[in-house]
Order: structure tokens, then sequence, then C-alpha cells
């Protein structure tokens, strides 16, 4: 028998549980930045797919420079026109989402916080004040 302190059951039984809880504290920080890692690369693949699609759709956005494309989407998605679209289809998106079930929704399909707002008074492509 070694010279030194003898460790009793109940401390053998604490030490197990110790190490036990750093792993599972090291799993969950693991798996907390792996699912970061992965919203990062969702929303990276959503956005080149958007832009693909935009500047397909409007090729002559390509060569306008960042302050002129900030001006155009200002323009023409800030119209009522194009508020009343989105608010059409986020309904549906909200009336589909309890038929998909928690679990089943795309990766693709990832909702993120709504931000946008009901300006007072939404200007037109050209600046005067849309006719709602």
């Amino acid at each position: 028998m070694p010279l030194g302190r003898c460790v009793t059951q109940s401390e053998l039984r604490r030490l197990s549980i110790e190490e036990e809880i750093r792993q599972l504290e090291n799993k969950k920080k693991r798996l907390i930045q792996e699912q970061k890692e992965q919203e990062r690369k969702d929303r990276t693949n959503r956005l080149c797919k958007r832009m693909g699609l935009f500047e397909k759709l409007l090729p002559d956005t390509i060569p306008l420079t960042e302050e002129q494309f900030k001006t155009f989407l200002e323009q023409t998605v800030l119209t009522e026109h194009s508020r009343r679209i989105l608010d059409g289809l986020t309904a549906q998106n909200a009336a589909t989402a309890p038929a998909q079930g928690a679990g089943t929704a795309g990766r693709d399909n990832t909702q993120p916080a709504a931000k946008t707002a009901h300006p007072a008074q939404e200007g037109g492509a050209d600046g005067s004040a849309v006719q709602g």
C-alpha cells in the first residue's frame, strides 16, 4: 500500500462526477461553436444565392458602386408596393410554419429575426411619395 492519504469511495465518486461535468461542459462549448459555425455557413450560402439571383435578374446593377447599389435598394425595396409583397410572403410563411412542425423546416428556409419597419411615409423609386 503506497504511503499517503487513502481516498474514500465517496471522494472517488465525487472526483468522477466532477470530471464528467468538465467533459460535458467542454462538449457543450464545442457544440455551441459548431452551431455558430453552421449558422455562419448557412447565412453565407443564403447571401450568395440571393445576390446571385439578384444579379442574374438585374445585371445592370453589377457595375454600380456600393453607394449607388445601396441607393438603388433603398429606393426600390422601401416602397409601399414592396412592403405589401413582403407582408404577403411572410404571412404565407407564418401560415405554413405550424404545418411543417418544429424540426422539419429546411436549412435554407431559416428565418432571420424580423427587422423590417413600416415607415410612416415612404418614397417611390423617384423619391416622390407613393400613392397607397
